[in-house]
This record gives C-alpha cells, structure tokens and sequence, in this order.
C-alpha cells in the first residue's frame, strides 16, 4: 500500500522503491558485525544460545532469504545514481538472495550449533550453556502436540501441585509457564516466515549491479552481490560473533 501511495502522490519527484529482504548484521562496512538491537532471526538465537529455545517449528528445506545492512545500503546510493542519471520510470529493487545464493534453514541449525557447542554462553552463574541441535517440528500440529505432551501437562500438574502445597512450586511454575509463553510468542510472531517457500525475482537489481559494474568508478566500495557471500564464513565468523557482541546481554 506504501508503494501504491508513492506511485499516486510522487507526482514529478524521481522516485525508486527499495525491498530489502530480512536484513542481518554487516558483511564489511563500517566493521564486520556490527547490529543494532534484536532482529528477526536473531531472536531465535539468543534464545537458543542461553539454553531457553531447544524445540521450534519450520520446514528446514525452506530458503530464508536475508541480506547484510551494508549490501542494503549499498544498493540504495547506486539506485538514487541510477535513477538521477537515466530517469527511468519507477522501478522495484528486490534486495535479498534468495535467487542468487539461496540460505537454508537447516544451514542455519547447523551453524548455531557448530558456533554455540565451540563458543558456549556463559550464564549468570558463570557456567556454559550446552546446547543440543535444536528440534524442529514440521508441521503446527506436531509442534502443540510436542508442547502438550512435553510442557503443558508438567504445566498442570504444577498448578494442581501449588494448589495443595501452598505454592510450595510456584518458582518452578513461573519459570516453566515464562518459556512457554515466550516459545508461544515466538512461534506467532515468525509463523508467516517458517514455512514460507519462495523466492524473489531481483532481474532489476541485478541489471542495476551491472551498471554499476561498467559505469561506476567506485564500484568495489559499493557492493551488494549476494553471490560474494559464504554464508557459513558469515554466520560462523561474522554474524553470530556479532550478536552475541552487541546485542547479547
């Protein structure tokens, strides 16, 4: 609707329209790394890595289509040239990676857990957080059946055992019912994205990378190629060193 309203309102203002995929932490600039606050997956592995997430759901074939913020912002300046030079009509970049270098998620179980058993979380307590390979549901009614089965009847029986011993559990009753409930939430908030199975035509951003190729003199420092990009040289030594650096607390 945003990009509609842009199309009708603009009226003779140069206009182009930026879709960046799930955008994650930087590849090169300003340093390797750097993020800024809790963002889509990366709340999936803060709580993996402090021991609170060993169960989600997903289809683990599925592409998950990220971008570092660099590329982004990359691919944003040499639009804004583009368009200032040739004035063409308006045009749509999809920016991700999904066609070019596809990610999975099982790339990404992997990756966490190859980086957490070899750099584990240290708690509150000074102890390392071991963690297991992370169990994944394939469908929704095998997540709540795994959930009834394994939590929510332990949830019950706590409530009924606080009930006739004076809330003698209700410390363990909390903390239960507060993983629960923020696995519930995840679950909800990336629902859309677990089994979500496609990926996104960006013949207008790669048409724009080759203009850049042969017209732009600085062309190195304005790269957003998904296909330059390891992904498990990434995540292993850029990515997840970069959250647990800056966003971990």
């Amino acid at each position: 609707m945003g990009e509609m309203m842009v199309g009708e309102l603009k009226d003779i203002i140069p206009a182009v329209i930026i879709r960046p995929t799930i955008i994650t932490s930087t590849y090169k600039e300003p340093f390797p790394g750097w993020v800024e606050g809790i963002r889509t997956i990366d709340s999936l592995a803060v709580g993996y890595a402090k021991g609170k997430l060993t169960f989600f759901l997903g289809d683990l074939e599925a592409i998950v289509d990220v971008i570092p913020a660099d590329m982004v912002v990359n691919a944003i300046i040499v639009a804004m040239i583009a368009e200032a030079r040739h004035q063409q009509p308006q045009t749509i970049y999809q920016v991700g990676s999904s066609i070019r270098n596809p990610l999975r998620y099982s790339n990404l179980q992997d990756y966490g857990f190859r980086y957490f058993t070899k750099n584990p979380w240290i708690n509150k307590d000074g102890k390392p957080v071991i963690v297991s390979k992370i169990t994944v549901m394939n469908s929704m009614d095998s997540f709540q059946r795994y959930m009834a089965f394994r939590y929510l009847l332990l949830l019950k029986g706590l409530e009924l055992a606080n009930a006739a011993f004076c809330h003698f559990f209700q410390g363990v009753y909390s903390n239960l019912n507060r993983k629960i409930n923020w696995v519930m939430r995840l679950v909800d908030i990336y629902r859309p994205y677990l089994f979500f199975n496609a990926t996104f035509d960006d013949l207008n951003t790669e048409k724009l990378r080759m203009t850049a190729r042969t017209s732009l003199v600085e062309n190195d420092m304005f790269y957003f190629d998904p296909k330059s990009i390891d992904w498990e040289d990434y995540f292993m030594n850029i990515h997840i060193p970069g959250i647990v650096k800056y966003i971990f607390k």
